[in-house]
């Protein structure tokens, strides 16, 4: 037997068949290879099955190759985050919103820009810088003139800068009042103080200025007794130098530091003085 041969192919002579009589089958089963047959119909069917079959291969094996591309590409990108997609999402939402035709447009406001402040000349601001500052004039009191008044505040604000008691305030007022009436007095024995300012002219001997002190005792020069601040202060120091002037009468105090031929002048002034330094110094 031929190894190629079909198992249910394999006939002896001594084997009787039991297949039809016809003549073609009886031919087929003569000697040791039988005639062939017409072929068999493959089991896949016909023709149109198999095309389709091999048309349905070819696109598997193509999507397969497409997949692998796409699989072999990074795969690694990060994913985007939700709150980043979310925000291009309501930007791409604004967008389309501003470009509607049927929104309502709110004019532009229109805020005026202020007006410019002109700025100072250099004249101008040297001029404001040189120009002082005028003192306040104290209202006067007590039946004064402004001019008294004013000096008697010179009087107070250099007693107070001395750090001097009340009461030697009160002194030093009453004695002014009594030597030249609270004005800044010439000498006419003295041509010289009427060089500087003044508020009129006396005549006991050469005493000048508030406190009718005289330069030949030793108070000054006349250029420093015409002062009316230098003049105060002159005559505190000098109310220092009494032992126990604190306890002293007004006028028991201004007699021991002026000297004058009348001593008892001075209390006449005390009510007023101390009107005048309460308006001063408080």
């Amino acid at each position: 037997m031929h190894p190629d041969d079909p198992t249910d192919e394999k006939l002896t002579d001594a084997r009787p068949t039991t297949r039809s009589s016809d003549p073609a089958s009886t031919e087929r089963t003569i000697g040791r290879h039988r005639t062939l047959g017409p072929p068999r119909r493959a089991l896949l069917g016909s023709t149109p099955l198999r095309v389709a079959l091999a048309t349905g291969v070819t696109c598997c094996l193509s999507l397969v190759a497409v997949a692998t591309a796409r699989g072999g590409e990074d795969t690694t990108r990060p994913v985007e985050p939700l709150a980043e997609a979310v925000a291009d999402r309501a930007a791409i939402a604004d967008e389309r919103a501003s470009r509607s035709l049927d929104r309502d447009v709110a004019p532009a406001r229109i805020i005026p820009s202020p007006t410019p402040k002109p700025t100072p000349t250099r004249a101008a601001v040297r001029k404001a810088a040189k120009k002082p500052v005028k003192p306040r004039r104290p209202r006067p009191v007590a039946g004064l003139d402004q001019a008294q008044m004013d000096n008697a505040k010179v009087i107070v604000d250099v007693g107070l800068e001395m750090k001097m008691p009340r009461r030697a305030l009160v002194v030093a007022l009453a004695t002014a009042m009594q030597e030249s009436n609270l004005y800044n007095l010439t000498s006419d024995v003295l041509p010289e103080s009427a060089q500087y300012a003044n508020q009129g002219s006396g005549s006991d001997h050469d005493s000048v200025g508030l406190f009718q002190q005289r330069p030949s005792s030793g108070w000054g020069t006349v250029a420093e007794l015409m002062r009316p601040s230098y003049a105060a202060r002159a005559f505190y120091e000098a109310l220092n130098e009494i032992p126990g002037w604190q306890d002293m009468s007004i006028t028991a105090a201004a007699q021991a530091v002026q000297i004058s031929a009348f001593p008892d002048a001075y209390a006449q002034h005390e009510d007023r003085a101390t009107t005048v330094v309460a308006a001063l110094a408080t």
